[in-house]
């Protein structure tokens, strides 16, 4: 199973970039959505993002349409939406699948590293939270409902 650094991802800019760029650095990657009951995670994210980042932790998330048409905008709509409503600072990207046949490459390997409940590998909602050490390895896999602030302790165990 390739490391996440081998994968590459467009950014919701449109900008191809490899994983790699944030080797080293502990990750909260994250499925997102701007029209979910969990949308407000977004601020916890930024909050999480904000705290940890000068101690080489980063969010990076991947808008998703998957559950309930709940990212029904382009990426130029979900940049802005997040920016004006969270000042989103944390790096997004373009829209990705994150089960089924079209299923991101990035996605698939998080979900087998981190499997779900009862060994489910598929991500039942928005808001799917996987932690990266800084190694590239995926250390634990959130619910939707686990607000991003209840990670903190976690991410500071990862944390130098």
């Amino acid at each position: 199973m390739p490391d996440i650094y081998a994968h590459h991802a467009k950014t919701i800019d449109g900008r191809s970039v490899s994983l790699g760029a944030w080797r080293g650095r502990v990750l909260l990657i994250v499925n997102t959505a701007s029209k979910c009951g969990f949308t407000p995670q977004y601020a916890g994210l930024e909050a999480l993002h904000q705290k940890y980042a000068a101690r080489g932790f980063t969010v990076l998330g991947f808008p998703c349409n998957q559950f309930g048409a709940q990212e029904p905008g382009d990426e130029n709509e979900i940049a802005n939406f997040c920016k004006l409503t969270y000042d989103v600072d944390f790096p997004m990207f373009a829209k990705v699948n994150v089960n089924g046949d079209g299923a991101d490459p990035l996605w698939q390997d998080l979900k087998k590293q981190a499997p779900g409940l009862l060994g489910s590998e598929a991500i039942k909602w928005n808001f799917t939270k996987f932690l990266v050490d800084s190694n590239g390895t995926v250390v634990d896999r959130y619910a939707p409902a686990t607000k991003p602030e209840a990670l903190a302790a976690d991410i500071e165990k990862l944390l130098p």
